[in-house]
């Protein structure tokens, strides 16, 4: 029996009060943070079909036993985060492939 897919799905409520759904594809932690890397989900695949695949990148911050995610403010760190999340999923997808094969 092949192993079942089971994502972990994060709920994000913007300023206005606008929940999104994201499917969680990684998290690392450095020395300035906790990060998550995410993918939109939609309930139409109109809108599937019409996202553009990028991967969102917050940072986790804690406030008061709260997580928190926000936005990436500083160009540098945003980059090295980046390039950070390109290579384990990459690596991880390839691995996938392989052993599909």
């Amino acid at each position: 029996m092949a192993d079942e897919y089971n994502p972990d799905i994060v709920s994000v409520v913007d300023d206005d009060g606008k929940e999104y759904m994201f499917e969680e594809l990684d998290r690392i932690e450095t020395d300035t943070g906790h990060y998550v890397a995410l993918l939109p989900m939609f309930d139409e695949p109109e809108k599937m079909l019409e996202d553009d695949g990028d991967i969102i990148i917050l940072k986790a911050e804690e406030e008061n036993g709260e997580i928190y995610l926000s936005q990436i403010e500083d160009e540098e760190e945003f980059q090295q985060i980046g390039q950070i999340f390109d290579e384990r999923l990459a690596e991880l997808f390839s691995d996938e492939e392989e052993d599909e094969d």
